[in-house]
C-alpha cells in the first residue's frame, strides 16, 4: 500500500490532500476464486481546529451531515477519510475475469474447468412419462 500525503495549514485547520495506491483482495462473486483489484484513489479533506469545528457546529445548527473532522491536538485520524474514498471505488460485484462462467447451480462444479458441463433437466410435468421409458422391457412384452 502506498500513501502520498500533502498537509497544508489553512485558516480553518489542516487541509490533507492525498493519493492511495493499494491492492484490494476478495473473492469472485461467480466462481469464488481469489481476486486482486488495484486501487488508485485521490482524496482531500479539511481537518478543523477544535474551536473552528465548534463554531461550525454552532452555525450549522447541529447537522451531522456537514460535520467537519476535527484535529485531536496535532493528530488527524485519516482512516475514515481513506475508507470513504476507497470503498466506493471498489466494484460492487468483483469478478476474476469479465467472462467468468461461475459455478454450476446444480452441483457447484467450476464451469471454467469443464465448459461442456451440464445436467439433464426434465420438466417435472413430463417426469411421469420418463418413468414409463424406464419401465422393465419384460413387463412391456407381457402386455403385447
Amino acid at each position: 500500500m502506498g500513501l502520498d500525503l500533502r498537509l497544508e495549514a489553512v485558516m480553518e485547520g489542516v487541509l490533507i490532500t492525498g493519493e492511495v495506491e493499494a491492492t484490494a483482495t476478495g473473492a469472485c462473486v461467480r466462481c469464488l476464486d481469489d481476486v486482486s483489484i488495484p486501487v488508485d484513489v485521490h482524496f482531500q479533506e479539511l481537518f478543523a481546529y477544535a474551536e473552528r469545528a465548534a463554531h461550525h457546529r454552532e452555525v450549522a445548527g447541529g447537522d451531522d451531515e456537514d460535520e467537519l473532522p476535527e484535529l485531536d491536538g496535532d493528530d488527524a485520524d485519516i482512516e475514515p477519510v481513506l475508507r470513504d474514498a476507497v470503498v466506493p471505488s471498489l466494484p460492487f460485484q468483483p469478478v476474476c475475469r469479465e467472462d467468468c462462467p461461475g459455478l454450476c447451480a446444480e452441483c457447484g462444479a467450476r464451469l471454467a474447468d469443464d465448459p461442456d458441463h451440464h445436467h439433464e433437466a426434465i420438466d417435472p410435468r413430463w417426469s411421469a412419462l420418463a418413468n414409463l421409458a424406464d419401465a422393465d422391457p419384460a413387463h412391456d412384452e407381457k402386455r403385447n
